[in-house]
């Protein structure tokens, strides 16, 4: 398929699947549920294939608790790499790196665990939804700290109106579909 149709594919797919909730999970944050795209093969292919385009010589892959794990397994396959599960506080045993942020209704923690050095590593972020930027930071920041160059993230959805991108600076930053 040539990278023109699939990009049109995946957007699509993305537009066409993604499920709107209103006040999730608070009152006043609207919730782009995309569930029913990574359940659907084709768009979920078409996906992973597109956040990975335009990637090269990455040596790991960060997908973010817990959506970015899906993606982030996907991404790694396609780019032929490992995949890091950055994850909320209290998942991981310890001893583990952490990063606390802002989110558009509250604070949360990230972490990685210590037992895999990520220093000197050329790392792919990847989420599902970006929107005030303050997870994918976060987890740049957190992965950078511990001396992982990061060569860019990528995310399925922009909420462009929160400004999440002016947060993500100093790296690449590619969504498919932008509302």
């Amino acid at each position: 398929m040539n990278d023109m149709v699939e990009r049109a594919g995946a957007a699509a797919a993305v537009t066409r699947l993604t499920r709107w909730v209103d006040d999730f999970p608070v009152s006043g944050v609207r919730f782009g549920d995309l569930t029913p795209v990574f359940a659907d093969g084709k768009a979920l292919r078409s996906v992973v294939s597109e956040l990975a385009e335009g990637f090269e010589n990455v040596d790991l892959v960060a997908g973010i608790d817990a959506r970015g794990f899906l993606l982030g397994a996907g991404v790694a396959l396609e780019l032929g790499c490992g995949v890091l599960a950055v994850r909320k506080a209290g998942k991981l045993p310890p001893p583990v790196h952490s990063r606390s942020y802002d989110l558009e209704y509250g604070t949360a923690e990230l972490q990685i665990p210590t037992a895999i050095d990520v220093a000197g590593r050329r790392v792919l972020v990847i989420d599902d939804v970006l929107a005030t930027g303050g997870t994918v930071e976060a987890t740049a920041r957190l992965l950078a700290d511990q001396g992982a160059e990061i060569v860019g993230a990528a995310v399925v959805l922009e909420i462009a109106a929160l400004g999440g991108r002016d947060r993500c600076s100093g790296y690449p930053l590619a969504c498919l579909v932008r509302v």
